[in-house]
């Protein structure tokens, strides 16, 4: 680790020297709740570092988020809540206890079990906190639907509910697309959502099973979207025209010609 622990509680004194009287006004006038947005937006700046794979710009963006929590552990400090030493103190502790086979004599047969036990020290752990447990769903609602949904598909995986194969998927999701199609025709706009979300949801097992997140594959197909899209304007505006004057066969074949030169 090297100089690690020196540099980080040198980088903890920056962040309180800028929340001193004669620092930073910006950073003097933060909240928790201002503060927010700032560490979010840090997050997503590092997940599209890591889609780049450029190690210089996530090393900078692992600077970046690590700046903000710190200075969030730096806010409940000042209000007397608790110290980063105490954080530190009590990942250090949770890691432990949820790693038996690794700090202990804990022997796991496979990773299933291995994970059926995480879920459980995790259960305990709530138990007497005040904390409300929601079992072993426990993601938050603000994650990204595709990402929470995989998420859940791999805990429920864990407890032993799974598809045999893949095939298994496929018909779930030829079932899914019938009662969408006869939702659609009975004009039921509650079903309608219901049903769309559910091949959403199965869409993201079959990426599962298949071994690719649904979130990150979603992501780059947008992307690639975008990018046809903008190729296939630029040849209409080459030819004189824009899309928005072009009918629905002459898009396609553009949108085709594009594919094509890919």
């Amino acid at each position: 680790m090297g100089k690690a622990p020196t540099k980080f509680y040198d980088l903890v004194e920056i962040i309180t020297k800028l929340r001193q009287p004669d620092g930073c006004p910006w950073d003097r006038k933060q909240t928790v709740e201002s503060f927010r947005p700032y560490l979010l937006e840090e997050m997503h700046e590092l997940f599209e570092a890591l889609d780049h794979a450029d190690p210089q710009h996530i090393k900078e963006e692992l600077g970046d988020l690590l700046f903000q929590i710190i200075f969030l552990g730096n806010l409940y400090e000042e209000r007397n809540f608790f110290t980063i030493d105490e954080v530190i103190d009590t990942i250090s502790a949770k890691m432990i206890r949820r790693h038996p086979h690794v700090f202990g004599d804990k022997k796991f047969n496979s990773e299933q079990e291995m994970r059926r036990n995480w879920n459980k020290t995790k259960k305990r752990e709530k138990e007497g906190t005040g904390q409300q447990s929601k079992g072993i769903f426990s993601f938050p609602k603000t994650l990204p639907a595709l990402f929470r949904a995989q998420r859940v598909s791999i805990r429920a995986v864990s407890s032993g509910f799974e598809w045999p194969d893949i095939e298994g998927v496929f018909e779930k999701l030829a079932e899914e697309i019938d009662e969408l199609k006869e939702a659609l025709a009975e004009g039921n706009h509650r079903e309608i959502e219901d049903e769309i979300g559910d091949m959403f949801f199965t869409m993201v097992n079959i990426s599962r099973k298949a071994g690719f997140d649904a979130e990150t594959t979603l992501q780059r197909s947008t992307e690639k979207f975008i990018k046809r899209y903008s190729k296939m304007a630029d040849l209409a505006e080459e030819n004189g025209s824009s899309l928005e004057k072009l009918d629905i066969e002459t898009i396609q074949k553009l949108w085709c010609q594009t594919k094509k030169e890919e």
